[in-house]
């Protein structure tokens, strides 16, 4: 199916070679119809339930490349508001995140209370002489917003499906691999930086599990990265419904053990995974769900990472410009010595400083760049890895997935998602053509 720009989406993408077209990565109209066809229709991650525990709090955060406002009413009810006043466009919230009682326009003064409705406009009795209907001019409210273990998001599109159908088995089990930690909470300050790569390569990168001894050789020669007692050829891919899945490898038990050990030797909690083996952990996860220490995405752009303890969006800047969050969340019940040492690590591992981060964002760039190229854009990208030899199995809840070595298969899963969204008109078409997990991919 063709968009209105008249490209053949299905096209960009080879699922019999596995190859993706670089065009992808830089073109404009491309990008544009992203906007619209993905991130505008889309259940997108705007903040943890312990960012905005009570009435007023709010937490600001984007759809795609518009800011919203992630707040509770008055009566607690969580609202999902567009971040622009309906006079002249201004942004009605400044503030990252805080407490209010109202929005308002600092521009003209247009105010707007914590359900978006426009309760004060200076002049409404002699410049407009009564006339302007104001319960017209409200901020734009997301179509539905819903929490699940939590974790609120947001849709514009009212034909969007509930979230629980959306997230599916795939993206349930993600989000349950932070809730599992137990009482978890957002740790203060978000890490927010730009990296000049497109959104998708951020994306892709998280299942790669190909690049970690080339791309983070000196982490692992510096001794920041212990070498896993899990080999590369033992992985597990889940794929889900819409283009989530989970990647990286499998975690017995015995493995579980060796981690024990060699955290005991470190003040670090960070290669820690007994939480897996706690009777609640279990329950929420699963068998399965307990194995994986895969990175789940979330489609399009939420990354669940570092096992379970933070969190990471890949906003689209541009076609070329990725701004990158990073939210570290933390069981409130954690030791304080064991949670100084947890966030430590995280702001060492990723972020504008973190040891890895700096490696992957250096790669996505360079990507980005020779996508541009015109000779290089001519020449498709290979994600081919295991291609044909990927056998899905389902697990008795319904989840999919493939027992697998190293492989390319979730970011071949995902970029086939994102055919299948970007040449979807409507959400109605989208769920009848979208890809079901089944048979050798």
């Amino acid at each position: 199916m063709h968009a209105p720009n008249g490209i053949d989406y299905r096209s960009l993408v080879d699922l019999e070679h596995g190859t993706v077209d670089r065009r992808i990565f830089f073109a404009d109209d491309i990008y544009e119809t992203e906007l619209g066809r993905i991130f505008a229709r889309a259940w997108n991650f705007m903040c943890h339930e312990s960012q905005i525990p009570n009435p007023g709090d709010f937490f600001l955060n984007f759809i795609g490349e518009d800011s919203v406002i992630a707040t509770r009413d008055r009566d607690g009810n969580l609202q999902v508001l567009l971040n622009t006043c309906r006079h002249r466009g201004n942004a009605v919230c400044r503030a990252e995140l805080g407490h209010a009682t109202s929005f308002m326009c600092t521009y003209h003064g247009w105010t707007y209370d914590l359900e978006g409705k426009l309760i004060g406009v200076p002049g409404y009795k002699n410049f407009y002489h009564e006339e302007l209907k104001r319960e017209e001019w409200g901020l734009v409210k997301a179509a539905k917003v819903e929490s699940y273990k939590g974790f609120v998001f947001a849709t514009m599109d009212p034909t969007a499906p509930p979230l629980d159908e959306y997230l599916g088995e795939v993206g349930r089990l993600g989000l349950s691999m932070v809730a599992a930690h137990g009482d978890v909470a957002v740790v203060d300050g978000i890490q927010k930086y730009r990296i000049g790569c497109n959104w998708k390569l951020a994306v892709d990168n998280l299942f790669d599990w190909y690049h970690v001894q080339v791309s983070h050789a000196s982490s692992l020669a510096a001794g920041y990265i212990r070498r896993p007692p899990w080999t590369s050829m033992d992985h597990i891919v889940a794929l889900g419904e819409y283009g989530h899945a989970i990647g990286g490898p499998r975690l017995t038990r015995e493995m579980r053990e060796e981690l024990a050990r060699q955290q005991s030797t470190t003040d670090s909690p960070y290669m820690d995974e007994s939480w897996r083996d706690r009777p609640e952990a279990q329950a929420q996860l699963g068998a399965f769900g307990v194995e994986s220490r895969g990175h789940p995405n979330i489609f399009p752009n939420l990354w669940i990472a570092s096992s379970g303890t933070q969190l990471s969006l890949r906003l689209p800047r541009g076609p070329g410009s990725t701004e990158i969050w990073w939210f570290t969340i933390l069981d409130r019940d954690m030791p304080p010595e064991l949670r100084k040492s947890a966030i430590m690590r995280a702001n060492h591992t990723f972020g504008p400083a973190g040891m890895l981060e700096q490696d992957d964002g250096e790669n996505w760039d360079q990507s980005t760049r020779a996508a541009r190229g015109m000779v290089g854009r001519r020449y498709p990208l290979n994600f081919s890895m295991n291609l044909g030899h990927g056998t899905i199995r389902h697990e008795p809840s319904g989840l999919a997935h493939i027992d697998t070595n190293i492989s390319e298969h979730a970011q071949l899963w995902t970029y086939r998602a994102w055919t299948e969204w970007m040449a979807a008109e409507d959400w109605d078409t989208l769920r009848r053509n979208h890809s079901i997990p089944n048979g050798t991919v």
